[in-house]
């Protein structure tokens, strides 16, 4: 029992330790501050403060019933994300025991809309809520709604400014540059390029430009035209392509282009008659799929957001924060992930379509694996577990005796009960209980947290 106390006194000193001196971005390893957070590769807006999940405890235990509120539907991405949300994620967490339902929403770029079915998820109960690729300042009032009743919002593929999100995506500014460089060189450092926007006002799509500029700014010899909206859609991206091709007849040296409506550019450099310039391929199979046919066309591709492996990542954000492992930083950032023309040989079949609506993914192991988010948490442990590795702050430790006679304790976040229906899971070689009445409460309230140390 000594040696328990000892290790107990540990934990909890550690945690406080950790409560004191909050580093955030400091606390990342040195080559991930230098590669995503350099301040001169950085959105100036993106939030970077200490996460206010750090020590925060769900209010329910699992399974948790999860909020989506979408902003949008009209495009091959949004569906990408759709079929990773309910062909995988749902029944493998599902089956986890780690989720009862996610409740979708759909606000069509209305940012009122928006607003409103956030806090009507919050009202409906949900534990959390994701949205994606939203404006970054108007949705944060629902946000802090939602913190003040306990549940934390996740927003993916672009970043809110609330103090109370927390963020995931790539960062878009070194996207963007990557997007840049890869033109200048495509073309030999000069000529004429058109750019392609997303949704304006968008942080998505307002970091990519960012880079864009900052890369171009170094290749005095690039006039850019633009930029024109493709909407993240390819049909809106064709209509616009072939409007400014129209009425803009001279030489044209690449297209840049966001992710999402790059099969628009193309289709609409197809039917104009022009050169095939180059242009800037992401994730989209069915411009893959042209550059499958024409290998000489451009040499290489970049995936600045994959959809599903995007989505998940901040879903897997999402489920570490319920289960207390405490995220460091407002806004987890990954890295694009190239591909050249052998990558893309390998991964890409020859009897493709290039009619795909489709999109390829790297996988989440390559774009946001286990090992790169534990850098990002307080507590890292395995996302399919429900018990945090640490005990987490503002909870109350009391000790309990299992009816064969083991220790263990058991953790309590302040007015909080346990469902006295749900049993408890195993933990690696321990045996739990299935009932709370098998523990010894000394006259406590039921727990809903509970840690087993040796």
């Amino acid at each position: 029992m000594k040696s328990f106390m000892l290790r107990l006194s540990t934990l909890c000193c550690a945690a406080l330790v950790a409560t004191v001196v909050h580093a955030g971005v400091d606390e990342l390893p040195q080559d991930i501050q230098d590669k995503l957070y350099n301040k001169d590769l950085i959105d100036p807006n993106q939030p970077l403060g200490d996460s206010a999940y750090r020590d925060w405890v769900a209010k329910n235990p699992p399974p948790w019933k999860i909020g989506y509120a979408s902003s949008y539907a009209g495009n091959t991405w949004r569906a990408g994300v759709m079929d990773r949300l309910q062909n995988e994620l749902i029944p493998k967490w599902k089956e986890l025991g780690l989720i009862s339902e996610v409740v979708i929403t759909q606000s069509n770029l209305n940012d009122a809309t928006q607003i409103q079915q956030i806090r009507q998820l919050v009202d409906q109960g949900v534990d959390a809520v994701i949205v994606c690729c939203s404006n970054p300042t108007a949705l944060n009032a629902s946000v802090e709604y939602a913190y003040n009743k306990g549940v934390p919002v996740f927003s993916g593929i672009g970043y809110l400014t609330s103090p109370y999100a927390v963020n995931s995506s790539a960062n878009f500014v070194v996207g963007g540059r990557m997007m840049g460089d890869w033109m200048a060189k495509e073309i030999g450092g000069k000529g004429r390029v058109l750019n392609v926007e997303g949704i304006p006002g968008a942080s998505a799509s307002d970091s990519q430009n960012l880079g864009i500029e900052s890369a171009m700014k170094e290749y005095p010899d690039i006039k850019v035209e633009g930029p024109i909206s493709g909407m993240w859609t390819d049909q809106v991206a064709q209509a616009e392509v072939q409007r400014w091709l129209a009425t803009n007849p001279g030489q044209l040296d690449g297209i840049l282009i966001q992710s999402a409506s790059e099969l628009g550019g193309l289709r609409a450099l197809l039917q104009s008659g022009r050169p095939m310039v180059p242009i800037t391929i992401g994730s989209e199979e069915g411009a893959l799929c042209y550059w499958r046919h024409n290998p000489d066309y451009v040499s290489g591709a970049i995936h600045a957001w994959p959809p599903g492996d995007d989505f998940e990542m901040i879903w897997n954000i999402m489920m570490r924060t319920l289960q207390g492992q405490g995220p460091k930083i407002q806004s987890i950032l990954t890295t694009p992930v190239t591909m050249n023309r052998q990558e893309m040989i390998a991964a890409i079949p020859e009897d493709c379509s290039e009619q795909s609506s489709g999109w390829y993914h790297p996988g989440i192991e390559k774009w946001a694996g286990k090992e790169f988010l534990d850098n990002f948490f307080l507590r890292p442990a395995d996302r399919k577990s429900t018990i945090p590795s640490r005990i987490p702050l503002r909870s109350e430790i009391e000790e309990g005796v299992s009816a064969s006679g083991g220790c263990a304790f058991l953790v309590r976040p302040a007015g909080v009960r346990f469902d006295s229906g749900r049993p408890f899971p195993t933990i690696g070689s321990y045996p739990c209980l299935q009932s709370p009445q098998n523990w010894s409460m000394s006259g406590r309230p039921s727990v809903r947290r509970w840690l087993w140390i040796g």
